[in-house]
C-alpha cells in the first residue's frame, strides 16, 4: 500500500477546516451569531471546525457587514493571505448586498464586489444552523478545488 502524504493533508483539511471571521462593519448581529457557533449549544468544534484569527491558516473566511472603500482593501488582502484552496462565505444581508446601508454613500455593495464568495448565507442575521450548513456546503467547493488540482487542472483563486 503506498502511502501519499498530500493526499493525507488533503483528508484532513477536509475533515477539520480552520474558519477566520472578518467583519467588514456590521451591527455585530452576524458576529454573535459566528459566536454563537462556538458555544456548547452548537459546539462546531465536535465536527472539527476551527476558528482561527491568521488567514494564512484558514481554509475558509467567514465575512460578514457591509463592505466599503476602506475595508474593502483589508479585505482583499486577508483573501489573498489564504492558501489555496480557499472558500470564502459571504453571511447575512449586508455581506450579500450592503442589507439595508447598501444606498448608503459609503458602501460598496456585497463582499462578492471585492472576492468572490462560493456561499452566501442569507438573513439578518443568519442562524447559527445556517451558518453550520454553509461551512460544510464551503467544504465541498474545497473538495472540488482539490479533486481539479489533483487532476492538474488549474485551480482558480
Amino acid at each position: 500500500m503506498k502511502f501519499d502524504l498530500q493526499q493525507w493533508i488533503n483528508t484532513g483539511r477536509l475533515k477539520s477546516p480552520w474558519v477566520a471571521h472578518y467583519d467588514c462593519g456590521s451591527c455585530n448581529g452576524c458576529d454573535i451569531e459566528v459566536l454563537a457557533c462556538l458555544t456548547p449549544v452548537y459546539d462546531v468544534e465536535r465536527f472539527g471546525i476551527i476558528n482561527v484569527g491568521n488567514p494564512k491558516q484558514a481554509d475558509v473566511l467567514l465575512v460578514s457587514g457591509t463592505v466599503n472603500p476602506r475595508n474593502r482593501v483589508v479585505l482583499k488582502n486577508l483573501y489573498d493571505q489564504m492558501q489555496h484552496p480557499k472558500a470564502v462565505i459571504a453571511l447575512g444581508a449586508c455581506g450579500l448586498n450592503g442589507g439595508i446601508f447598501q444606498e448608503a454613500y459609503n458602501v460598496v455593495g456585497g463582499v462578492d464586489k471585492v472576492i468572490p464568495v462560493d456561499v452566501y448565507v442569507p438573513g439578518c442575521p443568519p442562524k447559527p444552523e445556517a451558518i453550520i450548513d454553509a461551512v460544510v456546503v464551503a467544504l465541498g467547493k474545497i473538495k472540488e478545488q482539490l479533486e481539479k488540482a489533483d487532476r492538474g487542472q488549474a485551480v482558480n483563486g
